[in-house]
C-alpha cells in the first residue's frame, strides 16, 4: 500500500533526473559547437546565446534521438518547403517529419537561414543581438515553439552556462580567454588593455555582424572603406540623402571601415559614459555609441572640432560636470 502510494512521486522525481541534463553533458556540448554558434551570427546575426540554449534545449545536449538519427539540433520541422532528406519522430503528434541532416553544420547554417528568412521572425533581427531576454520572448511570441515555458527555459540556460559571453565575443565586445562554460570569464577589452597591455594597444576593433543590426535601438550596418553609400540606401530603402545625413557624411564613399547607420541616431546613449581610446575622435565615439554628434559635444561642453584626450570619460546620456581634457593640436 505504501509502495503504491508513492509510487507515482517516485516516477516524477527519476522522470525529472532524467530529463534534465548533467552539467558536464551540456558543457561539452557548449565547447563542440559555440565556434559554430559564434561564426553563425557573424553570418547572419541570430545571437550565439540564443543559437547554443536552443540547441542545448531541443537535443538534451546532443543526447536525444532525433539529433542522433538526424543531425537536427533545433527540431525544426519539414514544413512545405523542405527537399532535403527526413526523418520521422513522434513531438506533438505521433510520426512528425522533421529535416535531417547529413552533418551538425548544415543544422546550424539552416536554423540561421530559417529565421532570417522567415517573415514572422524578421522583428528580432531590429533587436539588439545583446538582448537575448528579447530574442527569447521573440522566438515564443512568433510560435517557434508551442512549450509555454520556452522562453524561461531558454533565458534559464543562457545565464546558467554563461552563453551571452558567446555573443559579446562574436561581437567584438569582449575577448575570449578560457572556457566560458566552465565559469572561466572572459576579460573585457577595457579591461584586459588596462591590466595587461601598453595603451598604444588598447583599441581592438570589434567584428560586427553580417547584415542589419541594432545599436542603441537604431537600425545599423558595418560597411569596408571604398563601400559606395549608394549600394547601402539601395540594399536597406533608404534615401542617399537620408544616409548622408544620418551620418554626418559628405561623400558617398565611405574612406574607411566604418558604422553607417539607417535611422537617425538617438539624443541620448544606451550607456552613461565612454571612455575615449587612442585614435577615437567626436565622430568615431557617436557611430560606436549610436549618438548625435550634436547631443555629445553639448553634454561634454566641447566643440565639434574638439580632439577629447586618450581615457577621458565622456558623458553619453546628460550634462558632464565638467569639461573634458582635449588635445592641445586639435585643428580649429
Amino acid at each position: 500500500m505504501l509502495l503504491k502510494k508513492f509510487l507515482p512521486l517516485f516516477l516524477l522525481v527519476v522522470w525529472s533526473v532524467a530529463k534534465a541534463q548533467p552539467a558536464d553533458v551540456v558543457r561539452e556540448y557548449i565547447n563542440e559547437y559555440k565556434e559554430l554558434a559564434m561564426e553563425e551570427m557573424k553570418r547572419t546575426g541570430v545571437p550565439a546565446s540564443i543559437k547554443l540554449a536552443q540547441g542545448i534545449h531541443e537535443t538534451m545536449a546532443g543526447t536525444s534521438v532525433l539529433v542522433l538519427k538526424s543531425n537536427n539540433h533545433f527540431g525544426i520541422k519539414c514544413k512545405s518547403v523542405w527537399t532535403g532528406n527526413k526523418v520521422y519522430h513522434d513531438d506533438d503528434a505521433r510520426g512528425e517529419c522533421f529535416r535531417s541532416y547529413t552533418s551538425p553544420i548544415d543544422s546550424y547554417r539552416d536554423h540561421s537561414d530559417f529565421l532570417k528568412s522567415g517573415q514572422r521572425y524578421s522583428f528580432l533581427f531590429e533587436m539588439d543581438p545583446a538582448d537575448y531576454k528579447g530574442w527569447a520572448y521573440g522566438l515564443k511570441k512568433a510560435g517557434y515553439a508551442t512549450n509555454i515555458k520556452y522562453s524561461q527555459i531558454i533565458i534559464k540556460l543562457i545565464e546558467d552556462y554563461n552563453l551571452q559571453e558567446y555573443s559579446l565575443i562574436a561581437m567584438g565586445r569582449i575577448q575570449q580567454e578560457g572556457n566560458i562554460a566552465s565559469s572561466d570569464k572572459p576579460k573585457s577589452i577595457l579591461t584586459s588593455a588596462a591590466v595587461n597591455v601598453p595603451e598604444e594597444k588598447a583599441v581592438s576593433r570589434p567584428s560586427y555582424p553580417r547584415g542589419q543590426f541594432m545599436i542603441n535601438n537604431t537600425r545599423v550596418v558595418f560597411a569596408t572603406g571604398g563601400t559606395a553609400l549608394l549600394t547601402i540606401a539601395q540594399e536597406y530603402d533608404v534615401p542617399l540623402s537620408r544616409l548622408l545625413e544620418f551620418n554626418d557624411l559628405k561623400s558617398d564613399v565611405l574612406g574607411k571601415d566604418q558604422l553607417v547607420y539607417l535611422q537617425r541616431k538617438r539624443k541620448t546613449g544606451a550607456n552613461e559614459f565612454h571612455i575615449v581610446q587612442p585614435g577615437e575622435t567626436l565622430y568615431d565615439v557617436c557611430q560606436i555609441e549610436g549618438l548625435r554628434l550634436e547631443s555629445l559635444v553639448e553634454y561634454n561642453h566641447l566643440q565639434a572640432y574638439d580632439e577629447p584626450a586618450v581615457g577621458e570619460k565622456l558623458s553619453l546620456r546628460s550634462a558632464a560636470q565638467s569639461r573634458p581634457r582635449v588635445n592641445d593640436n586639435a585643428v580649429k
